[in-house]
């Protein structure tokens, strides 16, 4: 990115909000995200014009993105625009990458047809600094648990790119693109530091084998 934010009064104290079920956005992460709904191209014009962040949320009670009385989870990322461009057919194609993890404070009553909330970044500050915390990640336990999840699923995994990667880049990564359901996915973006994420990512992904070898419910969306 071509900013850097350096503590929470460099962020916005209001975003708009962008609800998506099963979607998981970690600091410096990266989303792409296929943008057509007439209110969310408004969204981005309009951070456009401003900050270039949007939060990225989970609605807490799996319904339609479309119901503006969704219930949220408290707890979103923040995500700057830094790759833009317009297909020509009323989308933009947009990457967001993670900047920091917020909290809501109050929804506000918007004019907006966008959601925006009031929000904070006090408890999440580690997120503003780049491999915070990465020396006590057991990278062995992550790489094994993504080695049997990858068998028991038919995966292709990239190892050179794996083993080039950075305990950070590899947990957030991973974390992001783990098919997990929607609680699962808010308590890796809810982790209080990267080693706890670390550890979390591997016990869903061992709590989830057990359960295809015993028929269980599956965990993954």
């Amino acid at each position: 990115m071509n900013v850097i934010y350096r503590g929470p009064s460099d962020l916005p104290s209001v975003l708009p909000l962008f609800p998506l079920p099963g979607a998981l956005l970690l600091p410096r992460g990266q989303m792409p995200l296929n943008i057509f709904e007439p209110r969310y191209l408004a969204m981005i014009d309009d951070a456009l014009r401003t900050h270039r962040l949007i939060g990225i949320i989970q609605p807490d009670n799996d319904s339609s993105l479309r119901a503006r009385s969704s219930d949220l989870f408290t707890v979103g990322c923040a995500g700057r625009i830094t790759q833009f461009a317009e297909t020509g057919d009323n989308r933009y194609i947009i990457t967001l990458t993670g900047v920091c993890r917020f909290r809501i404070e109050e929804e506000l009553t918007a004019v907006t047809p966008f959601r925006q909330s009031q929000i904070r970044y006090d408890e999440f500050v580690t997120d503003l600094e780049a491999h915070a915390g990465e020396s006590a990640v057991d990278r062995d336990s992550v790489l094994t648990a993504l080695r049997e999840f990858s068998q028991a699923n038919g995966l292709s995994i990239d190892w050179k790119g794996i083993d080039s990667a950075s305990n950070e880049a590899l947990v957030n990564a991973l974390s992001m693109m783990a098919p997990f359901g929607v609680r699962e996915k808010q308590a890796l973006l809810e982790a209080k530091d990267l080693k706890t994420r670390a550890e979390l990512l591997v016990a869903i992904t061992q709590i989830e084998l057990a359960r295809r070898d015993d028929g269980s419910d599956s965990l993954l969306q």
